[in-house]
This record gives C-alpha cells, sequence and structure tokens, in this order.
C-alpha cells in the first residue's frame, strides 16, 4: 500500500496498492502530486530517475538519500545561527558520476541533520534552495507521521484473515479498513470530546449494538443516557 499522507489531516490522499514486488520509487511515478507541493520521502525514494521527475512536475522534494552517494560540492551555504544547531551541513551539490548526472544532472541541495533522538545524523536532498535549512529539517522530521498513521491503521484495523484471497477480495478489504479510519478520524474530529483514536475504536466497539445518540455520545461519552433516549 503505496501512501501519499496529507500534512494537515494526517490522512491519505492517494493510495496505490500493487503485489510485494512492486518498489516504492517505482510505485511513486503512478501517485499523482500536485505541482509546488512538499513531498517528504525515505530512502526508498531516493530514486534519481524519480527526483528528475517530480523536479519536472515542479514539485519540490525532501528525500533522505543513500549513503554510498557521490556528489561534487559546488556551495558551502551558511548556516544557520545559535537557535539551530542542529543543522550540521547546507551545500549545493551535483552529482559526480556519469550515470546520475544522466538521471539528474541539475544542482540539489544537501543538508546534514543531527537528531538528538536518535543519536545520529540524518542526510537529506532537496529542490528546494528557499526554504531556511531548519525548515527543510522540519518538513523532513514530519515525514515519520506517516509511519504513526501506518502504525495506527495495524494496531486499530488489524484484518486477521482473508474472506477472500483474489486481488480483487484482497483488495476491497483493504479499502474497507482504510473507508472506516477515514470515518472514525471524522467522527474523532467531529466529537467535542477530546477522544484518542484508540480509544474511539475500542469504545465503539463496546456499544456496537447500544442504541445511542452517536453525535451526543461523541461530545459526553461519560453521561449516562436517559432510560428510553428515543422517545
Amino acid at each position: 500500500m503505496h501512501t501519499m499522507l496529507d500534512y494537515d489531516s494526517l490522512l491519505p490522499e492517494y493510495v496505490y496498492i500493487t503485489d510485494g514486488k512492486c518498489a516504492d520509487n517505482k510505485a511513486a511515478v503512478e501517485i499523482p502530486v500536485e505541482p509546488y507541493s512538499i513531498v517528504e520521502a525515505d530512502r526508498g525514494y531516493c530514486d534519481y530517475s524519480l527526483l528528475n521527475y517530480w523536479d519536472s512536475t515542479n514539485v519540490f522534494f525532501v528525500v533522505r538519500h543513500k549513503e554510498n552517494i557521490r556528489f561534487r560540492t559546488i556551495q558551502e551555504r551558511p548556516l544557520p545561527e545559535k537557535h539551530s544547531q542542529e543543522i550540521l551541513v547546507d551545500q549545493t551539490i551535483e552529482f559526480e558520476l556519469d550515470a546520475a548526472r544522466t538521471k539528474y544532472p541539475k544542482r540539489l541541495r544537501r543538508i546534514a541533520i543531527w537528531n538528538d533522538e536518535r543519536n545520529d545524523t540524518i542526510e537529506i536532498l532537496t529542490n528546494n534552495f528557499k526554504l531556511a535549512a531548519p525548515t527543510i529539517a522540519k518538513l523532513y522530521m514530519a515525514r515519520w507521521k506517516i509511519e504513526i498513521f501506518i502504525r495506527s491503521l495495524k494496531q486499530l484495523l488489524r484484518i486477521k484473515s482473508f474472506i477472500g484471497t483474489s486481488r480483487n477480495a484482497v483488495e476491497i478489504q483493504i479499502w474497507t479498513a482504510l473507508t472506516t479510519i477515514l470515518i472514525l478520524t471524522w467522527l474523532k474530529n467531529r466529537a467535542k470530546y477530546k477522544w484518542g483514536l484508540a480509544n474511539l475504536v475500542v469504545s465503539l466497539s463496546l456499544n456496537t449494538f447500544t442504541k445511542i445518540d452517536l453525535e451526543k455520545w461523541l461530545n459526553e461519552p461519560f453521561t449516562p443516557p436517559p432510560d428510553n433516549p428515543f422517545d
């Protein structure tokens, strides 16, 4: 399930389902991205042809690069001052090898970030030369939200067994799970009570066969219902 997560809603904007043999960088070409969007992606999407495709369609990208990257430094860009010490490197680069330059002939921006939580350095590439380095760093860190989304999907809407095993049957069950999480998130955002998504899922499952006013219950889950709520 190749998923493009919307930054504002933290919900899938587009989902492309393939078999397990399809690599992330190959599936990404099938996902439509609006011009002037900013795509944050992990190392699996650091494919120079894909990056060139995004750049040619006026899409900005922030992607973690591979460890064996070969490049030539064109310019050392000034580092931010005191309040952004996590920025270690900010460079303008171009690929050194002919094969890489054929796939991506333009210059790129390379930023190295120190990650205190994981005690390591994150090295990223971007074609955005206007945003400040700390902003680029924050954009990449926001990519972890897709891991949180996938984890929630696996934990809360587990498909324990498939009713059918054909491609169509499996996809229907996956789409049903995605539609369910969309409805649950909509209910969570609509409610006045500050639900956690996991708590909402559990509470709704416990009240599946209970006659309640759903909207009132969402807003006041701990208020006892009247004896005859539908009189």
